[in-house]
Order: structure tokens, then C-alpha cells, then sequence
């Protein structure tokens, strides 16, 4: 496990992303889901979320590292987006 920098190791900054995009994911679909009305499927409209509040198991130092590095984007508000 090496320590960058920012005090992150790759490891941690490697299992948030993949946590964070997971969490993206699924909000993204959720919400293309209630796009359609009451149809359980959606009809074909894209998700236009800006941001999600990051999962909670990792500190802010690393959503604040993962944004300083540009892999995903500071929105402000403790929410971060998909650059």
C-alpha cells in the first residue's frame, strides 16, 4: 500500500471510485426509472443528475483527492459529480 501525496493510498482512492461510480450507477437508473410515469421501464430519456452525495465509508479527504485529481468533480455542497 503506497501513500500518495495527498496522504490517500491508491488502494483506498482506487475502492472509492469504484464505490462512487457504483452509487452513480444506480442513482442514475433509479431516476431514469420515474422518468416514464407509472411504466416500470423508462422511455428512453437520459438522467440529468449533477451530483450525488458520495458514500459515506470513506472520509472527505478522498472525495477532496479523487476532485484534485479529476477523476470525479466537486459540485460544492458535499456533492460530487462524473466529470
Amino acid at each position: 500500500m503506497t501513500i500518495e501525496p495527498g496522504g490517500v493510498s491508491e488502494d483506498i482512492l482506487k475502492q472509492a471510485y469504484n464505490a462512487f461510480k457504483k452509487r452513480w450507477k444506480l442513482t442514475r437508473l433509479d431516476q431514469e426509472s420515474k422518468l416514464g410515469g407509472h411504466r416500470p421501464t423508462s422511455a428512453g430519456k437520459s438522467s440529468d443528475i449533477a451530483g450525488i452525495v458520495p458514500p459515506t465509508q470513506f472520509g472527505p479527504e478522498v472525495w477532496r483527492e479523487l476532485a484534485r485529481t479529476g477523476r470525479i468533480k466537486d459540485r460544492g455542497g458535499g456533492f460530487y459529480g462524473m466529470p
